[in-house]
């Protein structure tokens, strides 16, 4: 009986410790109670503000909040707070209890994002925020910068505020800014940094400038236009016109063909506008965009020849991502084998990242396009890379591979 009562023990005392890995959270307690307690033990303050319909949030907490390596690090610095933003039916008296201070630190702290970080100093006042979801590493490493004054996006404000215009305050700053979604602010501390370059093309300027580059009026964007290929000797082939051409789709592109008035277009005129304003750039951009809509719409019959003639004129740089969506595009609607063919090599260029999705869609291809045997070395390719990436889709892979070794259609 002693011997069990100790083994009993022992398991309970493992299930407590699991339970306590990660971040541990207040609970039971007030706003107030929690600046008293900072104040008390001399502790930083931790928000996580939340909603529940937030993807993000979610993620977070199922898969980083937990992690031993993230509770060591938050739980000896901050008192932690989990703080739900919006309302529902299902929220318990606990949330409920909270209604009045969530609604005022979203007021006060200007919280219009998901997941919004905010971190506090001992005494109460708001030093740092930062956005959105990331992996461990990176989530400790924000934390980290909420803790040092050098790095505190808040701190650094003030310092400017008080005409501090030194390049490395400005610089900092307007990294933090867009860490904590102030894009207003990013643009205010961006060009105030570029104000103090002599040389706009140095390694770290490129880097610094691709990061926050946000807007066709952003100095960075008519750089990206001029030296396109300096800029890719840093961040690497079809990086920067890729980036120009995301922000040229937002600013004259999505607002021409998803028009709210359902108002008419024609592709020619939209070709040379784009073409007038950014030359070579703009007319590769409307050819992308009508590629674009043709997919989103659904219209397959008009796809095929856009993607296949873009393909062969501007594909060369295009992203693992676009590469593996055109090709499974082809793969699921385009019966041409000719056009099909193509998209093999498209999908063979993206699988060369080692990503099974990737790898999946350039097996089915081959499949499709008659080459069984090489389809399903690509698919156990494939099912090897996913296992060895926990990836979520190894049923799926299988699944197919079974129907390649039968001779079934995967389409």
């Amino acid at each position: 009986m002693k011997q069990l009562f100790t083994a009993l023990l022992f398991v309970c005392s493992l299930s407590l410790a699991a339970q306590e890995t990660g971040i541990h959270f207040e609970h039971n307690t007030t706003w107030q109670a929690v600046l008293e307690k900072a104040k008390k033990e001399n502790k930083y303050i931790f928000v996580d503000a939340f909603t529940t319909w937030c993807g993000p949030c979610k993620m977070m907490a199922k898969n980083i909040f937990p992690k031993p390596e993230v509770g060591e690090f938050f739980n000896p610095n901050f008192i932690n707070l989990k703080v739900q933003l919006d309302t529902t039916k299902n929220d318990n008296a606990e949330v409920k209890a909270w209604y009045k201070d969530a609604h005022d630190i979203m007021v006060n702290y200007n919280v219009q994002v998901f997941p919004t970080y905010l971190f506090l100093d001992p005494n109460g006042k708001l030093v740092h925020r930062s956005v959105g979801s990331s992996d461990a590493a990176t989530f400790i490493a924000k934390a980290k910068r909420a803790l040092d004054p050098a790095t505190q996006y808040f701190t650094l404000k003030e310092k400017f505020t008080a005409g501090d215009r030194t390049p490395a305050l400005l610089k900092t700053l307007a990294n933090a800014a867009m860490e904590a979604y102030d894009m207003p602010n990013v643009k205010v501390f961006a060009d105030a940094y570029v104000a103090t370059q002599q040389d706009l093309l140095t390694k770290e300027n490129i880097e610094f400038l691709s990061k926050l580059t946000q807007s066709s009026q952003d100095k960075g964007f008519a750089l990206m236009l001029q030296h396109t290929e300096a800029f890719d000797a840093v961040l690497g082939k079809g990086k920067t016109k890729n980036t120009v051409r995301a922000i040229i789709l937002q600013e004259d592109v999505f607002p021409v063909i998803w028009s709210p008035t359902g108002k008419a277009f024609q592709w020619n005129t939209l070709q040379q506008d784009l073409q007038k304003k950014y030359g070579k750039t703009g007319e590769e951009t409307a050819a992308y965009a009508q590629v674009f809509y043709y997919q989103q719409t659904g219209n397959w019959d008009d796809f095929a020849p856009a993607v296949t003639k873009f393909m062969q004129q501007y594909g060369s740089d295009l992203p693992a991502a676009e590469l593996n969506s055109f090709a499974w595009a082809i793969f699921e609607h385009c019966s041409d084998m000719n056009c099909v063919e193509q998209a093999v090599e498209w999908a063979k260029k993206a699988a060369i990242e080692k990503d099974a999705n990737y790898y999946d869609t350039y097996a089915n291809l081959l499949y499709k396009s008659g080459k069984r045997k090489e389809a399903i070395a690509a698919q156990e390719q494939t099912i090897a890379l996913a296992k060895a990436t926990g990836n979520a889709n190894v049923d799926d892979f299988e699944a197919t591979l079974a129907k390649m070794k039968k001779g079934e259609k995967t389409w």
